[in-house]
Order: C-alpha cells, then structure tokens, then sequence
C-alpha cells in the first residue's frame, strides 16, 4: 500500500490535489451537487407543514414516474414480504406507512448523487451501507426515547445524510480526500481530523452546506453539523445520529472511511442511560437490520 506521504509527493505532479482549498471554493463545490428532485423537494416540504394530508405527499410521488418505479421497486421487494404486488404508492402507504414511503423518496434521491467511479477510490458501496444502517439505528433510537412516529422519521433522515460531506470531497477533490483517508487509517486518526489538514473543511461541515443546499430543516441540518462534536445541548437528533454512527461502526455494518470509534461521553450515557457496549446488547440483534439495508443495495 502507498502511505500517504507518498501520496502526497505523487499527487502534486497532478492537477487533482490542490493543497489550499478556501471555504469560497468549496461552498462552490457544494453548488455543483445535484439538487434534489423537485419531486423530493416537495414532499419534504409538505412533510414539514402541520396541515399537509397524505393524499398530497402520494400525489406528489406520483406526479414523478421514475421516483415512482424505483418506490415500488424496493417495496415489491422480497424484504418487504407484501403478499401481492403493490402497483400503487397510495396502496403502498397502507402497507408500509407514509413516513417510510417518505424516507424512500429520500434516500433513493441521496443515492442518485453517488459517483462510485471517483478519484478518491473511496468505497460507495460500503458507505451506503453505513449511511442505511445508521439511518435505521438512528431512527430506533429516537423510538427508543420516545420521539414520536412521524418526527423519528426525519431522525432516518438525519443518520442516511450525516456523511454526505464526504460524497462532495470525494467528487470535487479526489486527491485531498484519498490523503485524508490514508492518513486517517495509517495513524488511526479521525477522519475529520485528517479532513481539516488536507481538505481544510470537515465532512460534517461540508454536509451542513449540502443540506442548507437541499432546503432541509434546520434541526436536522445542525445534527448533521454537529454529530462529532459531544458538548451537551438539547438537539436530541444529533445526539441520535452521534451514538447510531458509533453503532454502526462498532458492529462493522458498512465503512465510511473513519477507522476511529468513539466510546459515549457523559453526556450520551446521560441521553440513553448506557454506555455504547451496553447498549449495543440492549437493543437486542440488529442483525435484520443490516439485513434490510443489503436489501436496499442490491435493487
């Protein structure tokens, strides 16, 4: 393997490393992403207004053929186990709920921005699997404390998103990146520490403009912001998202490119009333899970 010092004499032969990247450039970077459809958009949109009715939400989907056929994909599924085909997406919220059809919406969006051929060699594929499992471990955790149906929802939301960052350094600045993740595994060093050296913003950052970018709410835009950093506040969510990311880590279900797992501070034990391994063991087998996120990956 090529250490990261090598790396670097390398890469300054190419126009791909750029060794000063100011904020005004990658906020630039971040404008080039793909924006959500306005599909998606909308119904994030409606799912955030008090006075929005399903119907709405469903006829939105609808009015969006290919988001449509790729929902029904995944819910025609074998991990959904319908006992007949659903043709619909009206007929698919009586079967799997409305705020699962709505997080479908989103995460097939957020997988469209993928590149899997990118300069950096960073793993996609092994990163979704992490962004899904969080998603879902997240959204259990806010269940676990009590967050209502329709809020935990956005807490799937919050886990699927949190690295997305890291899909913007990995387009706009393959070389940065790739220096920042060889380092981050040879000295087993936090990605985000690494990513401030070479990309001189964090992916935690860079998904805060990403997410301000795709006009979603603010709450969950400072989870996002937020989720490596334990000072106590009362943004639940990204309590959530911090303690589903070292889950995830710990139990392997997917790689994201930071080899470091974070043991709870104070103030997540105060939240969730355990340590990261004992809680690991409360939630009991979460093997299925991980099961449903392979699922996912493989339509």
């Amino acid at each position: 393997m090529i250490c990261y010092a090598q790396l670097i004499l390398l890469s300054r032969h190419s126009n791909l490393y750029m060794p000063e990247i100011h904020r005004e450039e990658l906020i630039s970077f971040v404008e080039k992403m793909p924006a959500f459809p306005k599909s998606v958009q909308r119904v994030v949109q409606l799912t955030s207004e008090a006075n929005s009715s399903a119907k709405d939400i469903v006829q939105v989907i609808e009015s969006d053929p290919v988001m449509t056929l790729k929902i029904l994909k995944v819910i025609n599924s074998p991990f959904y186990g319908l006992p007949l085909k659903t043709t619909s997406i009206q007929r698919a919220v009586v079967h799997i709920g409305l705020n699962t059809i709505k997080n479908l919406a989103l995460m097939i969006a957020a997988m469209g921005v993928l590149n899997p051929k990118n300069k950096a060699n960073f793993n996609t594929q092994q990163f979704l699997l992490h962004s899904l499992t969080t998603a879902s471990l997240c959204k259990t955790l806010a269940e676990r404390l009590e967050i209502s149906q329709i809020e935990s929802s956005d807490y799937f939301v919050a886990g699927l998103l949190h690295d997305f960052g890291k899909i913007v350094f990995a387009e706009f600045v393959p070389m940065n990146f790739k220096l920042a993740l060889e380092k981050s595994i040879q000295e087993n060093i936090a990605l985000h520490a690494t990513e401030i050296e070479f990309v001189g913003m964090n992916h935690a950052q860079a998904g805060k403009l990403l997410t301000e970018k795709w006009n979603l709410d603010q709450t969950l835009i400072a989870a996002i912001d937020h989720h490596h950093y334990d000072t106590p506040d009362d943004n639940i969510m990204k309590d959530c998202v911090f303690a589903a990311n070292q889950i995830s880590k710990k139990l392997q279900f997917g790689f994201a490119g930071n080899p470091i797992i974070e043991e709870f501070p104070d103030n997540i034990i105060a939240r969730f009333g355990l340590s990261l391994d004992d809680l690991i063991i409360d939630m009991g087998d979460l093997s299925l899970l991980r099961a449903e996120a392979v699922s996912l990956l493989n339509l």
